[in-house]
């Protein structure tokens, strides 16, 4: 006999806690379901915890409507609930006259996303910004951030718990099947049951794909085939030298090996983007330090590999391959038929920076 609740929502990650939040807020029984044995321990552990400012999405695409949206709400709801942030900015750097040529691109893509804050600045002006930088001319984005992803992710849970809502770790989902009036949900671990939700909004990041595929009566031909894009970091010893962060000019898969901080003032170089890992692999390969003293030095001339150290990787669950652009896509009833269910795929950076906006986005989805 399966359990009725309202909704379900599959995976606890930053995207998970703030749609379960929104719809908890809306007035909806929620009920969050986690695999893992706490929340945000995957692709939400595993990132730069950087706020974009949302300058290099296609125009027009959820990720640039999001992020420009989402960064907004962020910062809003740091300072009003006290998570730990800091708005410290972003230098993207052109280190020769072929990347200057390009920061005007750039900053035309910002503006068409509605980021109207960033300035061009000669190499002189960066350096006096930032002396230990090399560089002929760089964009300067003052909206950019950075944030305890953590802290953040356990306020939103706070909300969803004080609204009602309800978070089940250890709760894998191991199938379903679409039913009259919503899904039945099969939860595996030493509380296995089924559920009989109303709504399922499927937000399990690199599992996703997966778990849409193991409900019986989806359509497959709206579930996309998730691809692990596996980012790798390495942590600098002593001081940070670089109060902002310094970013190289971006490709369409990736933002580039970049200088970024955390909140300690611990600095970090990566992630670089790495196709051939096998999903859940979070070693980190030392063979590639040359490669990235190698293209940070372009910029940071004075990097001293002696002091770098593995740090940790993450995985981006993208539905594109190497070289191609991709975006969120957020698949509810109206897309592929089936009341009841909402599939949230691809959520890569800036995932983190556009949680609250994804949350309020789903929510309105729902109440239409």
């Amino acid at each position: 006999m399966a359990e009725r609740v309202d909704v379900a929502v599959i995976g606890a990650g930053v995207i998970g806690l703030a749609v379960a939040r929104s719809l908890a807020l809306a007035g909806r029984e929620v009920i969050v379901l986690e695999r893992n044995d706490a929340f945000g321990a995957e692709t939400s552990a595993r990132n730069s915890e950087v706020i974009h400012a949302g300058i290099y999405y296609r125009p027009g695409g959820l990720r640039a409507q999001l992020c420009v949206e989402g960064k907004k709400k962020l910062y809003a709801y740091c300072a009003a609930r006290g998570v730990n942030h800091l708005n410290c900015e972003k230098l993207i750097v052109a280190t020769n006259d072929a990347e200057r040529s390009k920061l005007s691109g750039v900053k035309a893509n910002a503006a068409a996303n509605g980021v109207d804050d960033l300035t061009e600045i000669t190499g002189d002006e960066a350096r006096r910004l930032e002396p230990g930088l090399r560089c002929v001319a760089a964009l300067r984005s003052p909206s950019t951030g950075i944030v305890d992803s953590h802290g953040l992710m356990l306020s939103m849970l706070g909300d969803l718990e004080n609204a009602g809502g309800v978070l089940s770790l250890l709760s894998p989902v191991i199938g379903g099947r679409v039913v009259d009036g919503g899904a039945e949900i099969d939860v595996g671990g030493d509380g296995a049951m089924t559920l009989a939700a109303s709504l399922v909004v499927n937000s399990a990041g690199l599992w996703a794909d997966q778990i849409a595929r193991s409900i019986a009566g989806l359509n497959p031909a709206f579930i996309p085939a998730l691809r692990p894009a596996k980012g790798q970091y390495f942590t600098y010893s002593g001081k940070a030298p670089f109060s902002r962060l310094i970013y190289p000019l971006h490709s369409a898969d990736s933002q580039g090996v970049h200088y970024t901080r955390d909140l300690g003032g611990q600095a970090r170089l990566g992630p670089d983007i790495r196709w051939d890992a096998p999903l859940g692999d979070y070693t980190v390969d030392e063979t590639r330090l040359a490669a990235f003293v190698r293209d940070v030095s372009k910029f940071w001339p004075d990097l001293d590999p002696a002091r770098l150290n593995p740090g940790y990787a993450g995985q981006r669950p993208k539905a594109t391959g190497p070289g191609e652009e991709g975006d969120f896509r957020i698949l509810g009833a109206a897309m592929h038929g089936t009341p009841g269910y909402i599939g949230l795929y691809a959520m890569e950076s800036p995932g983190l920076t556009s949680c609250l906006a994804i949350g309020d986005y789903v929510a309105a989805m729902v109440a239409r």
